[in-house]
């Protein structure tokens, strides 16, 4: 198996595998890869430390032997004498040898003969007659002469070779280790995660979105974990405004469609039975038809409005509040409200049709308790829009409710209104990135606020002068 297919197979069984084993796989590969970095490297310095230790006690002793004694006792088939191992050797320039020892150096001419004049000594490997390996150091002689010295290369060797072998068992047992290490790394840091794992797993299965994962320390599981966490927190609150809605809308379409039912029921026995209603009964009996009707299609209206998510809205643009707001009022004295205005530029980013339809429900909702002929003052200034009744006000106790889907005050049960109309208005303000509250007037009425960011001219306008 060659490099590429190793490479290919690993990479097959990382993406195979399950998140725990891929990152014990990668751990231990990469400190193998360490190990076998210095494991190499270790061994190439102690071989060329040996080596050059090696070289310098030749060096040495060619240097400082009996240069005489060999030049005068040597011989082409070597001797015995001091030099019994075979370990020197002159080389001429004609290319013969004259040896001491009974183990003659073969000599490398092509690299040998350089030191038939003074240079560096020249260091290399090579073999006797015998072919015993051995390592050779070459010097000059005197002029035309080189002198070649050698020792047995079997200790050098004995001794990488053990080198070697120990730092391979090193090795493979750092690799044993970093695997180990490596597992149990991934278990402990992917605990976390297993645990994320069964709790969506466990939802899956039975939309359980109570379920919360121990949160531990500050890291980027811990952030994973809240994250879920908060997740399920919003599912869950949004699965129970919706079960809210629909409750609600039930009993809220009750009344009209029951109401519905028994006007049209007795249209229907007046007909089968024969025995018509008098023309002002049958009238003012369609009239409250048409009436629930209408009652019934702004409750709809209203419930879509409510019903939609945070993000299924228009795209937000950037537009002037007071023209929107010029626009509301419009159609607020359309159905005959009494409206004073007040406004100043202001441009914001929204849906204009949602803030016009928020600002329009804020009128219609102080027309409603304002008395006959008093005026809906309403003011626009730096983003910050009031609109003022005259009416009664409201309890103070009642105040926090009055933008909760179908509450209404029940001094207002009488009144016109599904409980819709204000929380359309927080609904549509929020998404703008605004505020709204409503408080009572200290002479008397009630004053709603809807606050939005925005600035006193257009971003376009802005740029242009700059």
């Amino acid at each position: 198996m060659n490099g590429g297919e190793l490479r290919a197979r690993l990479v097959a069984l990382s993406r195979r595998g399950s998140l725990r084993t891929r990152l014990t796989l990668l751990v231990t590969v990469a400190v193998a890869l360490a190990i076998a970095m210095c494991a190499g490297l270790s061994y190439y310095v102690l071989q060329t430390r040996l080596i050059g230790n090696f070289d310098q006690s030749i060096l040495e002793s060619v240097r400082g032997g009996d240069r005489g004694f060999l030049e005068h006792n040597c011989t082409p088939d070597g001797t015995r004498g001091p030099f019994a191992d075979g370990s020197a050797t002159l080389l001429f320039a004609n290319g013969t040898t004259c040896s001491i020892g009974q183990s003659p150096i073969v000599p490398d001419y092509e690299r040998d003969s350089a030191a038939f004049e003074p240079c560096e000594p020249v260091y290399r490997y090579g073999t006797t007659r015998d072919g015993k390996p051995v390592r050779v150091v070459t010097v000059n002689f005197k002029p035309g002469v080189a002198v070649m010295e050698s020792r047995p290369v079997g200790y050098i060797q004995r001794t990488l070779r053990l080198a070697g072998v120990s730092l391979a068992g090193i090795s493979v047992l750092g690799v044993l280790g970093a695997a180990l290490a490596g597992l149990a790394i991934s278990r402990s840091a992917l605990r976390p995660v297993g645990e994320l794992t069964r709790a969506v797993e466990h939802i899956a299965q039975t939309e359980d979105l109570d379920t919360r994962i121990p949160v531990h320390g500050d890291d980027e599981i811990a952030r994973l974990s809240s994250s879920f966490n908060a997740m399920t927190a919003a599912l869950a609150g949004s699965r129970e405004r919706q079960k809210q809605l629909v409750a609600d809308a039930g009993h809220e379409l009750r009344t009209p469609l029951t109401t519905l039912r028994t006007n049209i029921d007795l249209l229907l026995r007046s007909e089968q039975t024969g025995r018509s209603l008098d023309p002002g009964a049958k009238e003012r009996l369609l009239v409250n038809v048409k009436a629930q009707f209408a009652e019934l299609s702004t409750l709809v209206a209203d419930l879509l409005q409510l019903a939609r998510g945070d993000t299924d809205h228009e795209p937000h643009v950037e537009l002037g509040l007071h023209e929107v707001v010029t626009a509301a009022v419009e159609r607020a004295r359309l159905r005959g409200a009494e409206v004073v205005t007040d406004l100043s530029p202001w441009y914001v980013v929204g849906s204009a049709t949602s803030l016009e339809r928020a600002v329009l429900n804020l009128i219609d909702n102080a027309a409603k308790f304002s008395p006959p002929g008093a005026q809906v003052e309403v003011r626009l200034r730096d983003g910050r829009l009031t609109v003022r009744d005259h009416g009664p006000g409201l309890p103070e106790e009642e105040l926090p409710h009055v933008f909760e889907r179908f509450w209404r005050s029940p001094s207002a049960r009488g009144l016109p209104g599904s409980g819709l109309g204000l929380a359309i208005v927080a609904q549509a303000v929020t998404e703008a990135g605004g505020s709204v509250s409503l408080e009572n007037a200290p002479d008397g009425g009630a004053i709603a606020t809807m606050t939005l960011p925005g600035t006193l001219i257009r971003n376009s306008e802005s740029d242009k002068s700059a």
